[in-house]
């Protein structure tokens, strides 16, 4: 069995996609876990990206998250593909935004009140209107995310690793949106990858892999595991 650092304790979240309420109640029943286990060593709840787009309530979120991490170390938000889509748009990619605006962007720009482009507007207007509807601090904060964090046997990501490239050398481009060549591969990798990015609505663990994306603003569903030293357990509220 795949093991945490000796004593750590950890949550790892999957895709919250501006589901707000979802969030919260997850959060809640993860601390009543916390609650009924012995103290650990150290504790940490890990995002695993894609916190905005489709869902309602990006903005909720992102104000939610940004402020707990910034109240305590033990949270740790990985950037996610939906997360870099929006710093492309907002840095002047206009290639990139009729994409963002397609999967979820827009419900992302109603929950600023920002108002999508209209037909005839000029992109350097609505860069201009959405930049200055996003606020600066969480923007800064996306901008510094990591991609990737460890602990013990696990490896956490957003969307997977190239399975024929060492951990250390994996491309920005496969963590954020590789999909089949990782969930095809069916052989032991450097880790377990713990990540998210691809639905599944019945939540997997296998041998080298953990898919905690159980399609929130689809399903209902918002899952995470828990992990600490061998132990493996599904949370999930709908």
């Amino acid at each position: 069995m795949p093991r945490t650092d000796p004593g750590e304790r950890i949550y790892a979240i999957g895709d919250v996609h501006g589901c707000y309420e979802l969030m919260r109640r997850l959060i809640d029943r993860i601390g009543e876990h916390h609650a009924a286990l012995p103290e650990p060593r150290a504790l940490h709840i890990v995002f695993l990206g894609d916190l905005i787009d489709r869902g309602p309530d990006s903005a909720a979120v992102l104000d939610f998250v940004y402020n707990l991490q910034l109240k305590s170390d033990r949270v740790v938000t990985l950037l996610g593909n939906h997360e870099e889509a929006m710093l492309n748009v907002l840095d002047g990619d206009a290639s990139m935004l009729r994409h963002w605006l397609g999967f979820g962007g827009r419900e992302t720009l109603q929950s600023f009140d920002i108002d999508p482009p209209a037909p005839d507007e000029h992109p350097r207007e609505f860069l201009r209107r959405l930049q200055s509807g996003t606020p600066r601090a969480i923007v800064r904060w996306l901008r510094s995310l990591p991609l990737t964090a460890q602990s013990g046997d696990y490896f956490f990501c957003h969307a997977g690793v190239r399975p024929d490239v060492s951990l250390r050398r994996q491309s920005r481009k496969d963590l954020l949106w590789i999909r089949d060549d990782f969930l095809d591969h069916d052989e032991e990798l450097d880790a377990v990858i713990v990540h998210g990015h691809s639905i599944e609505r019945n939540t997997v663990i296998r041998p080298h892999r953990i898919g905690v994306d159980s399609g929130a603003y689809v399903t209902g569903k918002l899952s995470a595991i828990y992990l600490e030293d061998d132990r493996q357990e599904f949370i999930s509220v709908a």
